[in-house]
């Protein structure tokens, strides 16, 4: 299998599971604000997206990381958002909040899907990540 078709099936495989972490947060009661919200990067400075971006009912604004992985072998997909990770995150939101008049309260969960088990881990981290 080429490399292409190795990158395409992981693209497949994670917009399968963000769908799958969508409507979870929607089931409850979640709004979708924005999907694959991307800052690009600089030379020294990666590109940062942000995979959905939901609002609570009392207005929070959750930036959500969607990871997922077949098994939890290697400490499984929550394990798998390091700091560096983090960092890249909260710099996304940070410029998404800018850009609004009155930013809102705000947290960042992490949506881990280890196989078909599904957690959604509230207030994963924080913006001193």
């Amino acid at each position: 299998m080429g490399t292409g078709v190795a990158a395409a099936t992981t693209r497949a495989a994670g917009e399968a599971a963000e769908a799958r972490a969508l409507a979870h947060l929607q089931g409850q009661g979640l709004v979708l604000v924005a999907r694959h919200y991307r800052i690009g990067g600089g030379p020294r400075v990666p590109a940062a997206e942000v995979d959905l971006i939901v609002r609570e009912r009392d207005g929070t604004l959750v930036f959500v990381e969607v990871r997922a992985r077949r098994s939890t072998a290697h400490g499984g997909a929550a394990a798998s958002v390091g700091a560096a990770k983090q960092r890249r995150i909260v710099r996304a939101a940070r410029q998404y909040l800018a850009r609004l008049p009155s930013p809102p309260p705000c947290r960042f969960d992490v949506i881990a899907i280890d196989g078909e088990r599904l957690e959604w881990l509230r207030a994963a981290f924080d913006a001193s990540a």
